[in-house]
């Protein structure tokens, strides 16, 4: 059964806090740093006894057909993340502003790493998720790490034009992308979700090599005062079926609504293939909270900064400041932005979408500034330059500037 809170019960619906994180980190950490200085040799010897793994090399080569159902749905998914990432793109550009060119250029990444998940669930849109923005970017060398890749996530690597897959997972995979190994090269960036161990060891290479961010279990808020209580408590139990430590999350004005869903979820939940682990989900973190306005409930909303958030009134987007993807009406349902409208499904979690969004294309790319200057612009420029570059006391500044001033 889903709890229904009043407002001033919902701050355990906040952020949680960093114990779990803390706890993983004191795990992965060695596995990193015997990794980062066994190579080939550690990684093997992690894959044996976290992963039961027993092949001959930690590659397997892509290839096999999707069926055609599946393909066609695969393809479709590819072509609207890829036109999404199209228009997210920032482009280079050049303009003269007085005597000065100035501009920037815009350069991919040249490597790249993708882990994807493959325990409970195959996770195939992730691979998409993952893959696309890169290749959109002009990423040429993408590594894709999968622990337990399927046949079906064979073929759509294979689909994707990825070669071979990584056959690692945890801290190891991780920390193999991030330093390199004898057979493993180094990336420069390392993007997709995973478990807590995952999380951790992206945490920890971060100082080294450039992440995404650290996700944590999945989480939706949804703000209704109406609606079909049947569709609300369906998208709280597609949120809760990823973990059990997954958290959805209703705020509503309606003790009529709220009362509604809380029956329509034990109603759908007893028909649900996945429901031992909706439920639990459900069960521990799950809550309806009755909100005294508005006004609060986009209070609570931009407290918790959720991974996905759902309007059901597109005239409250304007309240809303932290989130990783916005749902605007009743027909964005979220399962939708999982695998096929088009914006990324790789959401900052637990808080963190306070301080960005969800992996784009423009984590794969770097922005280089240019500026050309003529005589002219110098000349223009000079006393300003001068005049800072001799009150921070760096007279070679000035110098380099006066040379030309005088030149």
């Amino acid at each position: 059964m889903i709890r229904i809170l009043e407002e001033g019960q919902a701050s355990s619906l906040l952020p949680r806090s960093a114990d779990r994180m803390q706890s993983a980190i004191s795990v992965v950490a060695p596995i990193i740093a015997d990794v980062r200085a066994g190579g080939d040799a550690a990684v093997l010897k992690y894959a044996k006894k976290l992963d039961g793994f027993t092949g001959d090399s930690f590659y397997v080569a892509t290839g096999g057909e999707l069926d055609s159902e599946l393909g066609a749905a695969v393809d479709s998914a590819i072509a609207n993340v890829r036109l999404f990432a199209e228009q997210q793109l920032v482009k280079s550009w050049t303009k003269t502003i007085g005597d000065r060119e100035l501009g920037q250029i815009i350069r991919p990444l040249d490597r790249v790493g993708a882990y994807v998940p493959s325990g409970r669930y195959p996770l195939l849109s992730t691979m998409l998720m993952a893959v696309v923005p890169a290749q959109v970017a002009g990423v040429a060398d993408v590594t894709v790490a999968c622990p337990r890749p399927t046949a079906q996530m064979l073929a759509l690597a294979s689909r994707l034009g990825i070669e071979r897959v990584l056959c690692l997972g945890g801290a190891q995979a991780i920390a193999a992308m991030a330093y390199g190994t004898e057979s493993i090269g180094a990336v420069q960036r390392i993007v997709g979700p995973g478990n807590a161990y995952v999380a951790a060891a992206k945490k920890l290479v971060s100082a080294d090599v450039a992440i995404d961010f650290v996700a944590g279990p999945s989480e939706i808020v949804i703000v209704a005062n109406d609606g079909n209580p049947q569709w609300i408590a369906a998208d709280m139990l597609a949120q809760s079926e990823h973990d059990v430590d997954a958290r959805a999350v209703l705020l509503t004005t309606s003790t009529k609504l709220a009362n509604a869903v809380q029956h329509e979820v034990g109603v759908q939940l007893a028909g649900l293939s996945t429901a031992d682990v909706a439920g639990e989900s459900i069960r521990i973190n799950g809550a309806i909270v009755i909100c005294e306005s508005e006004e609060s409930a986009f209070r609570l909303v931009n407290l918790i900064a959720p991974e996905h958030l759902s309007l059901y009134d597109p005239s409250q987007l304007d309240r809303v400041r932290n989130a990783g993807s916005v749902f605007i009406g009743q027909y964005s349902t979220e399962a939708a932005g999982d695998y096929a409208s088009g914006p990324n499904h790789i959401l900052p979690t637990a808080g963190y979408a306070t301080i960005r969004g969800g992996l784009s294309v423009n984590d794969f790319i770097k922005v280089i500034t240019t500026q050309q200057l003529s005589k002219k612009a110098i000349d223009s420029l000079g006393a300003t330059v001068t005049t800072l570059a001799r009150a921070e006391g760096l007279e070679a500044h000035a110098r380099s500037v006066e040379m030309r001033l005088n030149g």
